[in-house]
């Protein structure tokens, strides 16, 4: 009779067996210095070992551009994350468990997928013990320093007078019966649920940091976003306040990425377009959108270089009418999304975007085999 031990078991022999055949991968690359730094940590609980195999991993990646980047070495990056992890854990206290996640995100952020599922599992573990040890208790960040959650309210609701401006397609008021719609307003359960997970913004931070940059005296200087990034892969909890729309099944259709977008009023998305259905949730604040057919990408004129060929060369806030002429006789459709609000935007459709207020969106982009509408 199986008892509950052996799924366990069989588990940890199946992590074994990938981490050894892990390590003969990155031997046969000449790794053997990350090897034996690994195999250190792992046997004698050396820290020190283990954070030198994450930095030598931590220098293969950027050794050359991301896709060049050998699929071994984003695993073994992983591998490193989840031994510092567990030594900072095993060091005991709120520093050491804030050590982990950080570690265990950043696995998650720039290693591969071979231990995904571990690194998943260790942050599940790190931040029950962390629920456990401070009474459900969150972040080390603005919530527990008193946050100035009316600063905080003011930014979501900040209003902007665009008299001139038309609401044009959104579904008004879809997504209010998501847990997001509410909870999301709270920044203390944000600091509770996300605090000390990093997040890449401009430099690699906690959510924390990134919600007290976000409401700082200086944030109009320099803005921060949090843009395009698969936070809901990352943070489980957040995933659990959101619904995938119906919408996205449309004409057989197949759900290919799920972002996050999260800033301060004044954050821009230039004008661009994506390969994908897009479905684009406003969770809290206000967006302004600016939309342009597929037909007449020439007239705001993309890129000639291939990666940059989705974005166009115009600045929609300051156009220089000799450089780009055509761009300001172009129809467009334009409008306000407000909270609760989705919006539709076809595959090649040309956008830009602007926060009104502080601003947490959700984008869903999925394929079909229906293709794309051209015209407008």
């Amino acid at each position: 009779m199986a008892t509950g031990g052996e799924p366990r078991a069989a588990a940890a022999a199946e992590g074994g067996e990938k981490r050894a055949a892990l390590l003969r991968e990155i031997t046969e690359e000449g790794g053997f210095a990350f090897v034996a730094s690994a195999e250190k940590a792992a046997a004698d609980g050396d820290l020190r070992a283990a954070e030198a195999a994450r930095e030598m991993a931590w220098e293969q990646l950027h050794a050359c551009p991301r896709s060049e980047v050998g699929r071994a070495w984003r695993d073994a990056y992983a591998l490193a994350c989840l031994h510092v992890a567990a030594l900072r854990v095993a060091g005991g206290g709120g520093d050491g468990r804030r050590a982990a996640l950080r570690a265990l995100d950043m696995g998650l952020i720039m290693g591969g997928d071979l231990l995904r599922a571990e690194l998943e599992e260790a942050i599940a573990r790190v931040v029950a013990d962390r629920s456990r040890g401070c009474g459900g208790g969150g972040g080390d960040g603005a919530g527990e320093n008193g946050a100035d959650v009316e600063k905080w309210m003011e930014g979501l609701t900040r209003k902007r007078d665009l008299a001139d401006v038309l609401k044009v397609l959104p579904v008004n008021g879809y997504i209010d019966h998501w847990p997001a719609r509410t909870k999301w307003k709270d920044i203390r359960y944000l600091e509770r649920i996300a605090g000390d997970r990093t997040v890449p913004v401009e430099e690699l931070i906690t959510f924390s940091q990134f919600l007290e940059m976000m409401w700082s005296s200086d944030c109009s200087a320099n803005l921060t976003y949090l843009a395009q990034h698969p936070l809901f892969d990352q943070i489980k909890e957040l995933r659990e306040d959101i619904m995938v729309p119906e919408y996205c099944n449309a004409g057989g259709g197949e759900l290919q990425k799920l972002n996050a977008w999260f800033g301060p009023e004044g954050t821009v998305t230039p004008l661009h377009h994506d390969l994908y259905h897009n479905l684009f949730a406003q969770v809290l604040g206000r967006k302004y959108f600016r939309l342009y057919s597929a037909s007449i990408s020439n007239d705001l004129y993309p890129h000639r270089e291939t990666m940059l060929s989705n974005i166009s060369q115009v600045d929609l806030d300051n156009i220089n009418v000799n450089e780009f002429p055509r761009t300001g006789d172009v129809e467009f459709m334009d409008g306000i999304l407000e909270e609760g609000d989705l919006l539709y935007i076809p595959p090649k459709w040309w956008h830009y975007v602007r926060s009104l207020s502080t601003s947490f969106s959700v984008s869903f982009w999925w394929r079909t085999s229906i293709p794309p509408p051209q015209g407008s």
